[in-house]
């Protein structure tokens, strides 16, 4: 167990390396690409609920996605995150999103004290998780709190259908192998730009 714990956090360094090193240019062209593929998904065009991360500067982009979800009528939820826990909770618009405070980790959150509509209630047809690194088979390396996975087997067992979990990532994130363990949540599909 702290044999994976060492080799996670190892990998994870090694990872958060590699992803500053991928100049801006290239990660706006990839992000582009990622975001295309999302789009085209049968996961995406069916779902009537997402929920989607508000990205970091060395994360695939998200607005597009925020944005998107708006234009084709769907409900969009994000994450909002203490040290405890994460909840994915409604945005109601573009503005709403635009108008979200800055956390310390400068991502846009919206705050515990506004009262809204919990997806754990709503219910979610798709889900799109960030990562560290993921393989190709759907094994992923988060940031290290859990939160993800913690959320993810939440939500498979409250729900009658689980929702479709798709990470998005830079072609550098992808490897041949991430260490697990019992409470990691292999997700569905990984898109990142293979050409």
């Amino acid at each position: 167990m702290a044999g994976i714990k060492t080799s996670k956090a190892s990998l994870r360094n090694k990872m958060k390396k590699v992803i500053k090193k991928i100049p801006v240019p290239e990660r706006q062209k990839q992000s582009i690409v990622v975001v295309k593929k999302l789009f085209n998904l049968n996961e995406y065009r069916n779902a009537k609920t997402v929920s989607v991360f508000l990205s970091m500067d060395t994360e695939i982009d998200t607005e597009p996605i925020v944005r998107r979800i708006f234009e084709d009528g769907k409900q969009c939820f994000v994450p909002r995150y203490n040290r405890h826990t994460m909840q994915m909770v409604e945005l109601h618009s573009v503005e709403d999103w635009a108008n979200l405070p800055v956390t310390k980790w400068n991502i846009k959150q919206p705050s515990f004290e506004d009262n809204r509509r919990d997806a754990m209630d709503a219910g979610l047809d798709l889900i799109i998780v960030p990562g560290v690194a993921f393989t190709k088979k759907g094994e992923r390396l988060g940031h290290g709190g859990g939160y993800y996975d913690i959320y993810l087997s939440t939500i498979i067992k409250k729900q009658a259908k689980s929702p479709a979990m798709v990470g998005v990532a830079f072609k550098e994130q992808i490897v041949d192998e991430i260490p697990c363990e019992e409470t990691d949540v292999q997700i569905d599909l990984v898109l990142y730009d293979d050409k």
